[in-house]
């Protein structure tokens, strides 16, 4: 055991070494910082019997952080994180990779707003940490300078620098979404047809490569990046990528883009990062430092339709990108194929028949296509799962093939059933389809991360949405759309998805407001953009989720959708100094040496002090977030606002929408601005009233207007942890339908222990289905027969009297209240499945037996 030890501390790993202001070299030469400095310091810090095997710096880190990454042995690293001069020794792990329409959606326009103002960003410098950029048979480059500034350089050649090609498109993707300038008739096989233009056509932008196709993002490849973007004067940092594995945000001083970004902050650089393709769970969010400008993903006014008709006439909405031959026929047989996996297939039941494949999780799911065609099936229908509700993402099938919701598979299944055999469809391809009349948006995509920040719940997150879905722009020449080897089309131009998309998007709009706006600094062009985000779809309504169709929160939307045009005169912004973010540090609880990541000047932070005493909450955001901690509780907040408007005398008078059961004052209700100084302080007090209030969370908004300008920041709410569960010591059958059983803070463990899995949502609530296996596990876990829950104040149970047909469609009967110990007889079911496909392929036979689903 002890030789095995030995030998695994010999292989050697990759690590970030960050090094303490007054040891990390000074030298102003890069090279011989690379060459000599950081290896002499490796070697001289390591004892003569650690130096085999031979530690090697490969990259050394002067801007975005102060010192090195280097291949060391876990000795090595172990023996450098207790050295004085030595900050922190940190694994390099690695991160995720997270347009003809949009600039028309986003009402960009060359004759007025914020194009107009801003030339397009003619003297601004994007840079994109990506995947690198395609240019061959690109726009021309001219070589970017060592270290410059952005006057430096030629307009008229937007791709200003290549730090690394790609045959990955990704990188090609986001930088053309940013910049670039017009090219006619632009589409991915017609897909999308239009004219394509980057959000700001006149800017530069800078490409630095941090992502390999066949090792991924890694950690010491993103920091050089940000160490060479910022010593190159760039004014705008766009990033598509986010946390390694799982979708929890890493702690700040551990999150090698915040402790970058801050860096980059400091010098008045601006970063946008995308929010994570999490979604839509709660908390699921990256890139949630408070300097950075987080974008989540939403969609656009366009969709490209292939929808399913039944042999009975009824129409299932479906998305597709397939570019080839339609199908010939009306109607043709329709079978199902289960879960469409590789050798799974009967090729003499699927030969010459539409296959029913899924339910199905995004992305990827082109290759089921791609098993249908290989057992001589003609066509393919994919249906969706739970986690993305009615939410449908197109794909760029090689066979005619459509993706629809789990709704629409539940129906087609339904429908199939009815027939015994005989069932057949065909799919009508209706290519690029502008739908205000019948699709209202934006929506918040599905994907898209949602709040609450876990790191930081005082600071709302995401900051905004973008148009991250569908969205059609450059693509690589090596590559093929679906990355499947068979295919071999080589598009100029791709239509993806994701809050990678909606990021580079917001990145341009940023650097127009840079060049409008040049005194502005990073915190400001962020509260514009917030303070000005509109939240009503082109319908009239609250921006919906795109999940359920049903309103989204802050959480999913954060302040609103981005407006490029009113965030250039905004009236108001809330600004922040550096300093205040190391106070929240301070807030936050983090460590001296943990602030020293940050800092980097060799100075020593007291969070004793009274300057760093202040609550997260105070920081000065264009959000509120208040975590109660009781129903009667009472905080505080406090805010300072800078005049940025025409009118230098002016009064500004709040309005309030509160929260559910809470009672916001501001104090004063009037800023008067005079000339002179320009800032003005208030406060606004939270207090809820005992009202009561059965969510987690609720939501208002606080605006500021003088009659010509309207600034807006939403309010969170969140109440203290309550729960709800069903306990029963009954007698059940052989199964059991209940709702999920949901903790305030989390998910319950129980639902997962007795195997239940999800089948629908309904306008409230989320159900389970439990197979009839965990019957004897469910009765010796769960006893006596009661409900209770957190808020209510008489424990109330609502039965929904069961209707496969509603049910199936989400839509379940109005229920009626129960008292507590009625509910446990009305809802034994004695053949439900554990899994969602077999429960919805028996969902016609359940037993008369069963009266309803329970929800509370």
């Amino acid at each position: 055991m002890a030789a095995a030890a030995t030998a695994g501390d010999d292989i050697q790993s990759s690590y970030i070494v960050h090094v303490a202001p007054g040891h990390a070299p000074r030298s102003k030469s890069r090279r011989r910082l690379l060459a000599d400095a950081y290896p002499s310091f490796l070697r001289d810090s390591l004892p003569t019997h650690m130096l085999q095997p031979e530690p090697r710096v490969f990259y050394s880190y002067a801007h975005a952080a102060a010192g090195f990454a280097a291949r060391l042995t876990r000795r090595q690293a172990k023996h450098l994180a207790s050295l004085p001069s030595v900050l922190a020794v940190v694994p390099d792990g690695d991160l995720r990779l997270q347009t003809t329409r949009t600039p028309e959606f986003l009402r960009l326009s060359e004759s007025s707003g914020l194009l107009r103002a801003s030339r397009g960003a003619l003297r601004t410098v994007i840079s994109v940490i990506d995947s690198g950029v395609y240019p061959k048979d690109r726009a021309r480059r001219s070589t970017l300078p060592s270290s410059a500034t952005a006057s430096l350089w030629e307009p008229k050649r937007p791709l200003l620098s290549t730090k690394g090609t790609t045959g990955d498109g990704h990188g090609t993707h986001t930088a053309s979404t940013a910049a670039g300038s017009a090219v006619e008739d632009a589409s991915l096989f017609n897909y999308g047809k239009g004219r394509a233009v980057g959000v700001a056509p006149s800017t530069r932008i800078a490409v630095y490569k941090a992502c390999w196709t066949e090792t991924g993002c890694k950690e010491s490849d993103v920091l050089s990046a940000f160490d060479e973007a910022i010593a190159d004067g760039v004014n705008v940092i766009s990033i598509s990528i986010g946390g390694g594995e799982g979708p929890r945000a890493p702690e700040f001083h551990n999150d090698t883009i915040a402790t970058a970004a801050f860096n980059a902050v400091r010098k008045g650089i601006i970063v946008s990062a995308a929010a994570g393709n999490e979604g839509p769970g709660d908390s699921t969010l990256q890139n949630v430092a408070p300097w950075l400008l987080t974008v989540g993903a939403s969609t656009i006014d366009r969709r490209f339709l292939a929808n399913v008709v039944l042999g009975n006439g009824e129409t299932i909405t479906g998305v597709s990108l397939y570019t080839g031959a339609p199908l010939i026929a009306s109607q043709i047989p329709l079978v199902d194929g289960g879960s469409c996996r590789d050798g799974k297939l009967d090729a003499s039941k699927v030969a010459g028949k539409i296959v029913l494949c899924g339910p199905n999780d995004y992305p990827g799911h082109t290759w089921k296509g791609d098993v249908v065609r290989r057992a001589s099936g003609v066509g393919v229908i994919i249906g969706g799962t739970v986690k993305y509700g009615r939410d449908i993402l197109p794909a760029h099938h090689i066979i005619p093939a459509t993706s629809i919701s789990v709704y629409g598979y539940m129906k087609i299944q339904s429908y199939m059933a009815s027939q015994q055999g005989s069932a057949t469809a065909t799919i009508v391809f209706q290519g690029t389809v502008y739908d205000q009349e019948t699709s209202s948006a934006p929506r918040v995509s599905s994907f898209s991360s949602r709040g609450p920040n876990i790191r930081a719940p005082g600071i709302l997150k995401p900051d905004v949405i973008a148009p991250g879905e569908s969205i059609l722009a450059a693509w690589t020449g090596e590559a093929s759309p679906t990355g499947l080897d068979d295919d071999t089309r080589r598009p100029q131009f791709n239509i993806i998805y994701g809050t990678s998309m909606a990021c580079p998007h917001v990145s341009g709009i940023v650097a127009m407001l840079r060049e409008a706006q040049p005194t502005w600094s990073a915190a400001a062009i962020k509260s514009a953009l917030m303070t000005t985000a509109y939240n009503m779809d082109n319908a009239g309504d609250v921006i919906k989720d795109a999940t359920t169709r049903k309103a989204s929160t802050p959480f999913a939307r954060g302040a609103g959708h981005v407006g490029p045009n009113r965030a250039l005169d905004p009236g108001l912004v809330y600004d922040v100094r550096n300093s205040e973010y190391i106070s929240l540090l301070c807030s936050l609880g983090y460590t001296a040496e943990q602030i020293a990541l940050f800092t980097r000047d060799g100075s020593v932070t007291d969070c004793s002090t009274s300057t760093s005493k202040a609550d997260v909450t105070d920081l000065n955001y264009p959000a509120f977030s208040v975590a109660f901690k009781s129903d009667n509780d009472k905080v505080t907040q406090r805010r300072r606002l800078t005049n940025v408007g025409k009118d230098s005398t002016t009064t500004y008078t709040a309005s309030v929408t509160s929260p559910d059961g809470v009672r916001v004052t501001v104090n004063p209700p009037r800023l008067h601005f005079m000339r002179g100084p320009r800032n003005k302080r208030y406060e606004v007090a939270f207090e809820a009233h005992g009202e009561e209030v059965k969510d987690k969370y609720t939501f208002g908004s606080i605006t500021w207007s003088d009659g010509t300008y309207t600034v807006t920041s939403p309010i969170t709410i969140t109440w203290p942890d309550g729960c709800a569960w069903l306990m029963s010591g009954n007698p059940i059958a052989n199964g059991i339908i209940i709702p999920e059983l949901v903790n305030r803070n989390q998910s319950m463990e129980m639902p997962s222990l007795f195997g239940c899995s999800p089948i629908m949502e309904s306008e409230e609530h989320r159900f389970l289905v439990c197979g009839g296996e965990i019957n004897s596990l469910v009765r010796a876990a769960l006893s006596p027969t009661t409900i209770r829950t957190r808020r209510a104040s008489s424990p109330v149970a609502r039965l929904h009297p069961w209707d496969p047909v509603a049910f199936s469609q989400a839509t379940p009967p109005a229920p009626t209240k129960l008292a507590l110990a009625a509910a446990p007889t009305l809802i034994s079911v004695s053949s439900a499945a554990a899994s969602i496909q077999s429960f919805i392929s028996s969902m016609t036979s359940i037993p008369s037996s069963v009266k309803g689903v329970l929800t509370f």
